[in-house]
């Protein structure tokens, strides 16, 4: 990369809260050089404008072949984040290979389609907050975990049920994508094992769609694939069907835990919309700006040498892209971007579901079940606070995923 005066950013495997670090790196410019776990170097890329250029850049590549050192000898075998680089779906496949993948799933998540699950959206959270208010009551001090009861089963549910993935299943899934995909402080050991089990569960689950259809996404794919078999191979089903599942819970699950924890902190922000003066999507966008439910996603590689912002990124370099980072970058959100302003005009326009091609499939579904979620919790619990100092909360141990560990509150 082009002459750097300050050494490269050692990624630390336990992550923690993004923002000082984000704001360190980004006062020195909008593209970092950076030492990825393992020792592979890599580079984050951290503006607002940059980042919007770099995910829509015809010479910027998803596909893993465009990552030399995975295959030179360079990266070890046992490379924790060699998870995402080796996953085969719509989410690591470029051009006419994206939009084949992308086109099987596209149809289950237009805003037509989306909208259509309003209602048991809705039923499932008003079941899950009787779910919040008996832990609540049956604890000691009134306090329940909303991730644990609420933020978590509304999302995984919603997923599951479109996948059509039995609830016995459920728990485990979501222990074993956080595991492979969120938690980014787990041994090499942890991974693989993680993995292996985690597609073997895929597997047991595809295998039951087959045996038995119905009128579930997982049934469709595999339906597509039967059909014509070269449209889609068994790899593609269960890295497509595991990409639908993680993205589908783990982000929203984020997303929701902290719209609920920023306006727990900034009560001024919760009386507007609590007044008719802002909107529940307010909160949302807001929310996917300030404090977005994924920080540093892995990986892009250039298929050239690539300037962003006056630095050079080399070809195959394995490339972050900073979400957490651009949503609080003061060039483009203002000299106040770390602030939480529910009435900011910009807010809509973060990157926190991508860009480009592969803008998230996911995105209208996400919001749907984030704004259900805000509204019916806090129109019951309007009173509902945080039951510790947020400092006290404990961060994901990732770098990855941007949210706490938990998410204890009191109902009133």
């Amino acid at each position: 990369m082009s002459p750097h005066t300050s050494p490269r950013h050692v990624i630390d495997p336990a992550g923690g809260c993004p923002h000082a670090l984000n704001a360190r790196l980004r006062a020195e410019g909008a593209v970092a050089e950076v030492v990825l776990p393992g020792g592979v170097p890599g580079a984050v890329v951290l503006g607002h404008e940059a980042l919007k250029e770099f995910l829509a850049h015809p010479d910027v590549a998803k596909d893993a072949r465009h990552f030399p050192a995975l295959h030179d000898g360079r990266v070890p075998a046992d490379w924790p984040l060699r998870v995402f680089a080796n996953a085969q779906g719509m989410h690591t496949a470029d051009d006419a290979d994206h939009r084949r993948l992308r086109s099987l799933v596209g149809n289950a998540f237009t805003a037509r389609q989306v909208e259509r699950l309003r209602p048991r959206v809705q039923d499932l959270a008003d079941g899950l907050l009787d779910d919040l208010a008996a832990a609540a009551a049956g604890s000691a001090d009134g306090v329940a975990d909303l991730r644990t009861h609420f933020a978590l089963p509304l999302p995984m549910s919603v997923i599951c049920e479109l996948l059509g993935v039995d609830p016995e299943h459920r728990g485990r899934l979501h222990h074993l994508s956080n595991t492979v995909i969120i938690a980014t402080d787990t041994t090499p050991a942890e991974v693989t094992a993680a993995v292996r089990e985690l597609v073997e569960l895929m597997a047991t689950i595809a295998a039951a769609r087959r045996a038995a259809p119905g009128e579930d996404l997982t049934s469709a794919l595999i339906a597509a694939r039967d059909e014509d078999g070269d449209r889609l191979s068994e790899a593609e089903l269960i890295g497509t069907m595991r990409l639908m599942l993680v993205a589908g819970h783990e982000t929203t699950l984020n997303l929701i835990s902290n719209a609920v924890r920023a306006l727990c902190t900034h009560r001024d922000q919760l009386a507007l919309v609590m007044d008719g003066k802002a909107t529940w999507s307010d909160v949302v966008d807001e929310t996917l700006r300030w404090d977005g439910p994924v920080s540093w996603f892995p990986f892009r590689y250039p298929t050239r040498d690539l300037t962003v912002d006056g630095t050079v990124i080399p070809q195959g370099t394995p490339v972050l892209a900073g979400y957490t980072a651009a949503g609080r970058d003061p060039s483009f959100h203002g000299p106040d971007a770390d602030r939480f302003d529910l009435t900011r005009p910009t807010a809509a326009r973060s990157l926190s579901f991508g860009h480009g091609a592969h803008y998230c499939v996911g995105a209208p579904l996400a919001r749907l079940e984030a704004t259900i979620a805000l509204e019916r919790l806090f129109t019951r619990f309007p009173g509902l606070d945080l039951a510790v100092p947020e400092a006290a909360l404990p961060h994901q141990r990732s770098f990855i995923g941007n949210s706490v560990e938990a998410l204890p509150v009191r109902l009133a």
